[in-house]
């Protein structure tokens, strides 16, 4: 399983919470997953030079058409800059029809507990998806 390890492009300020985002995006086919690493790939080096960013890791489970994106913002403004900067923008765009599912979460923690675990991360997201699933449809 490939890790891109916790980079920090930008330490945070002491004393000051950070917004932490993450996701699990999960592709249609294993023929989906080569483009889609690539492409996580440029967003990656997006984030490493985007304002705002304090702090980033990528899991790529290739074989589970799954891949796992953790990442802490100095706040939401930072991080919606960059999802709808290029090249992130196009790229999400361009591999929408390629996903089957994707799940987010999104919370606040002090600058000095990071890097946040996976293993936080991805309970975290399980919850998440347990309490989307437990909504009532619109339909």
């Amino acid at each position: 399983m490939p890790t891109l390890p916790w980079t920090t492009p930008h330490p945070p300020q002491p004393d000051t919470r950070v917004l932490i985002m993450a996701s699990r995006l999960e592709v249609r086919s294993l023929r989906d997953v080569p483009r889609f690493f690539l492409k996580s790939l440029a967003a990656w080096r997006q984030v490493r030079t985007a304002r705002g960013a304090v702090g980033a890791s990528l899991i790529a489970e290739p074989l589970k058409r799954t891949f796992w994106t953790l990442s802490a913002w100095e706040d939401g403004q930072a991080l919606h800059a960059y999802a709808k900067a290029e090249p992130h923008r196009t790229i999400m765009t361009g591999l929408r029809p390629t996903m089957r599912r994707s799940a987010f979460t999104f919370w606040e923690v002090p600058a000095e507990e990071l890097p946040i675990s996976w293993s936080e991360a991805k309970l975290r997201l399980a919850e998440q998806e347990h309490a989307d699933r437990s909504q009532p449809s619109c339909d």
